[in-house]
């Protein structure tokens, strides 16, 4: 698993969430505070996802899908868009939209 030591503490929202095709879930995030990581930062991350409701659980950013193209950090700094691929913990709940994601 990777370190978070060279992410600044960014607070992600996540806009949709969905199963992904070979296992994990596929999450459309925005950056809403804190500055954006780089690509190579985020990947292999492990994230805290937050409910509404306050329940969380842990994912572990596997990847990116390239729906709207191929993630940069250009793309990324300049637009606080990103789509990751995680897997998350075995019995946690599912992270949904309007979760929020920070560095665990």
């Amino acid at each position: 698993m990777g370190s978070t030591q060279g992410i600044r503490h960014p607070t992600f929202r996540v806009l949709d969430a969905m199963e992904a095709p070979h296992g994990g879930r596929i999450l459309r995030l925005r950056l809403q505070s804190g500055e954006a990581p780089s690509i190579r930062e985020l990947k292999g991350t492990r994230l805290r996802a937050v409910s509404p409701n306050g329940r969380s659980t842990i994912v572990n950013v596997r990847g990116f899908a390239a729906f709207g193209g191929h993630p940069s950090d250009n793309r990324l700094a300049r637009s606080g868009r990103v789509d990751i691929h995680v897997d998350q913990e075995v019995n946690g709940p599912t992270v949904g939209a309007r979760w929020e994601l920070r560095p665990a």
